[in-house]
This record gives C-alpha cells, structure tokens and sequence, in this order.
C-alpha cells in the first residue's frame, strides 16, 4: 500500500462524518450531506415517494427510507449492484435507458415522484475539462430523468461540480422550477468541489 493510500485511510477513519455514519448504521459518510441537507430544507417526509439515482453503495436510500416511513416509497437505480435496503425497491442499470426507465415507471406503480435525489458523479479521468463536461451530462440526463417522473410542486436535489456549464444548469432549473438554492454540506469535504442545486416546486 502506497503511503498517500495509507494517509487517505487513517484520515478517513478519524473523519467525523464516517464515525457518525457508522453509528447510525448507514454505508457511507454521504448519507452524512443528505441529513444535513434534509434537517436544513425539510426535504423528506413521511409517505413521500422518492428516487435515488446512483444510488450505490445505499446510503442516501437509507436515510430517504427512513425518513419517508413505511407508507411512503423509495426507488433506487444505479449501474453498480447494492445490497438490498429495507424498504427499497432497487432496479441495476442505467437510469437514462429507456428500458430501464420503464422499470422505474413500473415501480412508482402509477404515481409521480415527490422528490428525485442524485448523488452521482462521473467516474473521474483527471483531465479537468473532460471530467467537467461529464459531471454536466450526468446532471442534464438527471434533469430529463426528473422532468419525467416529478409531480407537480415536487422537488429535485442533484450534487454538481462548480466549473463551466454549471450557471447556464442553474438558471435551466430556474426556467423549471419556483425555487433554486445552492448548498454545500458540512459533510462534502473542503478540497471538493462538489455542492448540491435543490430545485423546489417543479413548474410542470
């Protein structure tokens, strides 16, 4: 193991987010940024419907399940596989396939989504410009996936990377929407760049 491998993981298991996630038994320190995100904007309530998208390793589906309480409804998608969580129907592949959209429709059972929640990002080449164009795509096709499934009055929460694109995304989810905020959790580490857009009260 390489010395910067060996300072990530002793950095990683004094972080005060992974310690908080242990303890309350969720899979990643992620689900540490979707907590603080809800208890600051009360996103989640119970018997809402919810899609995560890329949703792996689960954490994020954890909490949205908890929160929305067994009369509500969680659908999470991802490419990669995930353990099951309880509560939450899980569909493997790519969100943005039509196919697999289908699925989606078919486990929302007839309804529209409350609330659409992505924590993803593009898997990272290093070439900064490259990398920027992806994470905008990912956000687009997350957009679409949203603009399909939310009800009237819903919401949507995506994470972004600050860098080109990201202004004309957000006045685009202006456009949309009543409401647009920008967040950064304590949880998202500060060399990131990552924050959050929550796009409130879909226009329809």
């Amino acid at each position: 193991m390489s010395k910067g491998s060996k300072r990530w993981l002793k950095e990683h298991a004094r972080d005060a987010f992974v310690k908080q996630a242990r303890r309350s038994g969720f899979r990643s320190r992620a689900a540490c940024k979707l907590q603080e995100l809800d208890e600051r904007e009360k996103l989640l309530k119970p018997g809402q419907t919810v899609v995560d998208l890329g949703a792996a390793p689960g954490s994020w589906s954890q909490y949205a399940s908890r929160r929305v309480g067994p009369a509500g409804r969680v659908v999470a998608v991802d490419i990669l596989p995930m353990q099951p969580v309880r509560n939450v129907r899980f569909i493997q592949g790519d969100f943005s396939d039509e196919n697999v959209f289908r699925h989606c429709l078919d486990a929302l059972a007839g309804t529209h989504a409350d609330l659409v929640i992505s924590d993803l990002a593009p898997n990272l080449s290093g070439i900064r410009v490259t990398d920027q164009a992806r994470s905008m795509h990912l956000a687009e096709l997350v957009l679409d996936f949203a603009c399909r499934t939310l009800c009237k009055g819903g919401d949507l929460l995506i994470k972004v990377f600050e860098g080109a694109g990201t202004e004309g995304f957000r006045r685009e989810l202006a456009r949309r929407f009543q409401r647009v905020t920008v967040r950064k959790p304590r949880a998202s580490r500060d060399a990131s760049r990552e924050y959050y857009v929550l796009a409130r009260g879909y226009k329809v």
